[in-house]
């Protein structure tokens, strides 16, 4: 497989639940010289998942930029014997050891860890490249790039709306991504000294690891988590079990020498699939600063110095014309009571254009998270038509094989070949049976996922209906002409937004 594919196949689907405000993480687990850190990283000419995953992440945050505020920051750190460094700190050379701290709101977090604004993906390549300069590597019998540490990469994501009020919604999520050292034997790697010191604090913390996975598929007992016997395990806690959803790519090796490495790891792999995480969204409701509404505060203040000049010219004319003769008084009063008549109409206008596009904003807010229900859903039913494409493409060969070895057989006229026969029929029924149940399941499921696909569908074409309404004008208002203006640039801004929803779709 490729990098590609196995990006695809493992880490790609954790980008929605990034960019709908849940915590997700993916991490490399196996022995040593497997393969953990090329999958990671990768190369400049076939880069890894990290690579892979920021790319697709960069352009969703782009396509997202007309609607919400991102923020993105990124740290790198390795647990080294048992000790934490920062690897895209200042002076690694002389910096202290980091500590880790852990509290109910922000979890566990490492203090003093240095975070970075990358803008583009290169730049994370840039970060990523120097950071893994900085990991600590060495040599052994059993892999000539071994990684001696666990590498860390945490890119927290914070959303908030374009359009929001004096309190807006902020959703934040941590996608982490994790390079563990891989555990080796003293025997087959032929470590001494410090390699060897290295070695043993390797398989201390992913014993630690592999205790707290036994534990967590252990629900029945409810026994204890050890998460501090190792700093991995303290990084690793809410990943393993908590507010978190979790992908564990499992590196194994063909060669013989590495049978009992592979058997762990497979041991170990398949117990961590029955650890059940309780994942919730990062929501939080925050009041806005009235010095963020400075330009809007701005315009209205215009708005109304202009209104306060046409009262004035209409008081000035009406106090010039005191002088002149009843008639003359009839005439100018009955021109200031048209002009302030007009007056009212264009304030209750602009009134009027204002409840428009808060009824439009309204109206919108739902059409975003359909939108991504929408698409996910399509992108599920796309993987059930392929395996059930896939699955009756093989059941019509096992049908071609299974004739032809009928046909074969019927000209042996053998005893033992007849109870062969028989018994090989008999087996054939029942793999028969048990491929169309399967094919029944997948059917039934993926009918599920498109009545969920075509609700999302409904859902946004019917706020789309609601916020067109809502940009409809009585007949009895009244614009000038830069009102008007803008309220085409809005009808114009809602058909471009509806047609761009429809390619979204397709």
């Amino acid at each position: 497989s490729t990098q590609r594919d196995v990006y695809e196949g493992t880490t790609r689907g954790l980008l929605d639940s990034v960019m709908n405000g849940y915590n997700a993480t993916v991490f490399a687990y196996g022995a040593t010289g497997c393969g953990k850190t090329y999958t990671i990283s990768g190369c400049l000419e076939d880069p890894g998942v990290i690579f892979l995953t920021m790319q697709e992440l960069f352009e969703r945050l782009t396509a997202a930029e007309d609607e919400k505020i991102v923020e993105i920051t990124l740290s790198y750190l390795e647990v080294y014997n048992e000790t934490i460094r920062d690897l895209l700190g200042a002076d690694m050379a002389n910096a202290p050891p980091l500590a880790l701290r852990e509290d109910a709101d922000h979890g566990v977090t490492v203090s003093g860890l240095s975070e970075h604004v990358p803008n583009t993906v290169d730049e994370v390549m840039d970060l990523m490249m120097r950071g893994n300069a900085n990991r600590t590597m060495s040599p052994t019998e059993a892999n000539a790039v071994s990684s001696r540490s666990h590498a860390v990469m945490q890119v927290n994501v914070r959303q908030k709306p374009k359009d929001g009020g004096l309190q807006t919604d902020v959703t934040s999520a941590t996608l982490s991504i994790i390079d563990l050292a891989g555990s080796e034997r003293a025997t087959v790697a032929r470590n001494n000294d410090a390699r060897m010191r290295e070695g043993a604090n390797i398989n201390r913390s992913l014993l630690a690891l592999a205790n707290c996975i036994n534990a967590l598929c252990d629900q029945k007992t409810k026994r204890h988590i050890p998460y501090r016997d190792s700093k991995l395990t303290r990084l690793l806690k809410f990943s393993l079990g908590g507010n978190c959803r979790t992908v564990m790519i499992t590196c194994v090796s063909p060669a013989s020498t590495y049978y009992e490495e592979t058997h762990n790891t497979l041991k170990y792999a398949n117990r961590a699939k029955n650890i059940k995480t309780t994942v919730a969204k990062n929501t939080k409701s925050t009041q806005m600063h009235l010095a963020q509404y400075q330009g809007k505060i701005r315009d209205q203040s215009e708005e109304i110095k202009r209104l306060q000049r046409e009262i004035g010219l209409l008081k000035n004319r009406s106090s010039n014309s005191s002088s002149a003769g009843t008639s003359s008084r009839g005439v100018t009063s009955a021109q200031a009571a048209q002009a302030m008549a007009e007056l009212r109409k264009q304030t209750q206008a602009v009134q009027v254009v204002q409840d428009m596009r808060n009824k439009m904003a309204n109206a919108y807010a739902p059409v975003r998270e359909a939108k991504w229900e929408h698409a996910s859903a399509c992108s599920i039913g796309q993987w059930y038509d392929y395996h059930i494409d896939a699955l009756k493409g093989w059941r019509e060969q096992f049908e071609m094989l299974f004739q032809e070895h009928q046909h074969l057989g019927s000209q042996d006229s053998m005893d033992v070949d007849g109870e062969n026969d028989q018994r090989l029929n008999s087996q054939s029924v029942n793999l028969r049976q048990q491929v169309d149940d399967l094919l029944r399941e997948l059917t039934r499921e993926r009918k599920t996922i498109s009545r969920h696909a075509e609700h999302s569908e409904q859902l946004i074409e019917r706020n789309i209906y609601m916020a067109e309404r809502a940009a409809q004008l009585p007949p009895s208002v009244q614009l000038t002409a830069e009102q008007r203006y803008h309220v085409d640039q809005e009808h114009r801004v809602l058909d471009l937004w509806a047609e761009r929803n429809g390619l979204r779709r397709q």
